[in-house]
């Protein structure tokens, strides 16, 4: 339920209905993808985020994830990298013979060569785009020298060379036209802007099922739901929307029986048991009722062992009286995009791509300028406060903003956006694909591996 993982569940259904045959290769899958057969959901264990092999590389080379990381010498840094590159080429390997078996004409990497969550991934897709010259299309979500956590590093050698690759013949995606000018200035690349896109055609609403979602969390009718739907992790600095809750309440203290904070989604792969509980203590200082319902919300509708509905966070969204969504960096913004096809009014901060890519559009939200006190804080006007209220109490203000978002969304970033962008990048990278099934033709004929 992240957003990498959202989007390339929008990818998948886009690039079917154009009629490609899709085979996934993944380090591992918590649930089937329902769009694709067993068959063709392969599984890599190398490449999975908590593999023995990345927990022992990040161990040695990301100093920020580990307390009692070990000095490294520039010979023990050389020792590594050759170490690394050594077993990237084994997945290179097995990824060149799925390609050779199932006569694959192009790979779609997703996030790989951008953050170095799965190292021997990121090798071992740059080899078999580089040295075997499998035509290849890099979609980078976020980049690592965008994360303190990988910033600082022992090997910046090797993510500065693969991470991601400026070789000839490769496509590169990016989500923003701030992330493409980076792209274009560090790396000398010309990449494509293919935004994230949602599903406007069939667009959030109340139906049978989720309607039971107020009285089966215990919230009533009555209850203003107010929800942050997004993983719990401090980028997405969930301490500023509690603390917006805080304010609300404290200009109107009568609401204070009725509003309930929700933060729908889980911690994922940034694991912080600190914050989680730094969170709960602010709610409980600032007199916030918050609710983490992350153990209720799966990807798709159902029902866990003890018989408890599972919702997915479209369900929640479909519930929800107004989101807040601040963090301080977003590649994009998947969940401000998953609001406005829910109709939901949004408080937001204006970070760097939402004023670059998003408000350039038109949206009309909640906005919190980017500006931070001494301490860190997100500094918060009363206006957007009591803009808040009103729009929580005043039905027709909520349904003109929301409305004239929805509009806007759905002509910018609907599924069809998605669809002709995609079509656009196939027949311009054409050639490449052509030449690529050629090369791996004659690859299955003299070289087995």
């Amino acid at each position: 339920m992240d957003g990498v993982s959202l989007e390339v569940n929008k990818w998948i259904r886009t690039l079917l209905r154009q009629g490609h045959n899709i085979t996934t290769v993944a380090g591992c899958y918590t649930s089937s993808l329902a769009e694709i057969s067993e068959d063709d959901q392969l599984s890599c264990e190398e490449i999975q985020f908590n593999s023995p092999e990345q927990v022992y590389y990040e161990k040695l080379v990301f100093p920020h994830l580990h307390r009692h990381s070990p000095h490294i010498s520039e010979e023990r840094k050389k020792e590594i990298i050759e170490g690394l590159e050594i077993e990237g080429s084994e997945v290179a390997n097995t990824l060149l013979e799925i390609v050779q078996q199932r006569d694959i004409d192009v790979i779609i990497a997703q996030n790989t060569n951008a953050m170095p969550m799965t190292l021997l991934g990121g090798i071992g897709i740059h080899k078999l785009a580089v040295d075997r010259r499998v035509a290849t299309i890099f979609h980078h979500h976020d980049f690592w020298w965008e994360r303190s956590r990988f910033s600082s590093n022992h090997i910046e050698s090797l993510l500065s060379r693969i991470m991601p690759p400026s070789d000839p013949g490769l496509e590169h995606v990016v989500l923003s036209t701030y992330a493409a000018h980076i792209l274009r200035s560090l790396k000398r690349v010309q990449p494509r802007v293919i935004p994230n896109c949602e599903d406007f055609e069939n667009p959030v609403v109340l139906d049978e099922y989720n309607r039971s979602f107020r009285s089966e969390l215990g919230f009533e009718e009555e209850d203003l739901l107010i929800v942050q739907p997004t993983r719990v992790v401090r980028r997405k600095r969930i301490e500023d929307a509690v603390e917006f809750v805080g304010r609300l309440l404290e200009a109107h203290p009568e609401l204070s029986d009725r509003i309930r904070f929700i933060v729908s989604l889980y911690q994922g792969d940034e694991p912080d048991e600190n914050y989680v509980e730094e969170i709960r203590d602010l709610a409980r200082r600032r007199g916030v009722d918050i609710h983490l319902i992350s153990d209720r919300i799966a990807s798709r509708r159902g029902v866990r062992e003890d018989g408890k509905k599972l919702f997915t966070n479209r369900d929640v969204l479909a519930n929800a009286d107004l989101v807040t969504y601040l963090p301080v960096w977003e590649g994009f913004g998947n969940a401000f995009l998953e609001a406005v096809a829910a109709s939901v009014p949004v408080v937001i901060t204006t970070y760097l791509v939402y004023k670059t890519d998003l408000k350039v559009m038109g949206f009309e939200n909640i906005e919190i300028l980017d500006r931070y006190d001494e301490a860190g804080k997100l500094i918060i006007n009363g206006e957007a406060v009591e803009r808040a209220c009103r729009v929580l109490l005043d039905r027709e203000l909520r349904e003109r903003i929301t409305r004239k978002n929805f509009e806007i969304g759905a002509k910018f970033f609907g599924l069809d956006t998605l669809d002709r962008l995609l079509n656009n990048m196939f027949d311009d990278y054409g050639d490449e694909i052509r030449a690529s099934r050629k090369r791996i033709k004659k690859s299955k004929a003299f070289y087995s591996v």
